[in-house]
C-alpha cells in the first residue's frame, strides 16, 4: 500500500478539515494515547487542527507532513522547531498517526523518515518525542534509533479514563 508524503500548507488544513479530524478522531477512538480523552467528538478533533496546528504551519514554525493512499488521508506527523534561542538545534516529534485501516503497512515509518530528513534541513540535530510507555509506537521509535531518556509514572489519563499511564521521553541525535 504505497503513500505519498506532502506537507500540508495552512490552506490544505483547511481545505483537508474534515480528513484530517477523522484521522484524529479514529486514532483516538482506537486507543492512541495523544492527548485526547471521551468523549471525543469531530468539533474537538477539528478544533485541534484549526486551534493548535494551523497557527503553527501558518507561523512557519511546525511541518504537518501527510500521508495520502489513493488520495485520501491515511496518516500524519508533525514537526515543531518553535523552540527558545538555546534550543535552535532541537525539534519536537509531534502526534504521529496513522488510521487505523492503513496500519502495518509501513506508513508511520515512512512518515518518521521523511520528517527526519525535514529536521535536517532546518537545520535540527536533535529530535525529542514522549510516548506511551510499553505502547506499540515505542518499538517504533526504538527501531528508528530512538534512544528512552526515562519513563514518568501516572503522566496521562488513559483515552478512556479510569488509569494513568506512564510516558517514555524519547530522543534521536541527527
Amino acid at each position: 500500500m504505497p503513500a505519498s508524503l506532502r506537507s500540508f500548507s495552512s490552506a490544505d488544513i483547511r481545505e483537508r478539515l474534515p480528513e484530517l479530524g477523522a484521522l484524529l478522531q479514529d486514532c483516538v477512538h482506537d486507543g492512541a494515547s495523544i492527548g485526547f480523552i471521551f468523549p471525543f467528538d469531530v468539533a474537538a478533533s477539528q478544533a485541534f487542527w484549526t486551534d493548535n496546528v494551523l497557527p503553527a504551519v501558518a507561523r512557519g514554525v511546525r511541518l504537518l507532513l501527510v500521508a495520502e493512499v489513493e488520495g485520501k488521508v491515511a496518516g500524519a506527523v508533525q514537526l515543531d522547531w518553535d523552540t527558545n534561542p538555546n534550543q535552535a538545534h532541537r525539534a519536537e516529534v509531534r502526534k504521529l498517526l496513522v488510521a487505523p485501516a492503513y496500519r502495518r503497512h509501513g506508513i508511520a515509518r515512512q512518515l518518521m523518515r521523511a520528517l527526519e530528513e525535514q529536521a535536517r534541513r532546518l537545520p535540527r540535530s536533535l529530535l525529542t518525542l514522549d510516548t506511551r510507555s510499553d505502547d506499540h509506537a515505542q518499538a517504533l521509535y526504538l527501531s528508528l534509533g530512538y534512544v528512552a531518556a526515562g519513563s514518568i509514572p501516572g503522566y496521562a489519563l488513559a483515552p478512556a479514563g479510569g488509569r494513568l499511564d506512564a510516558t517514555t521521553i524519547m530522543y534521536k541525535q541527527l
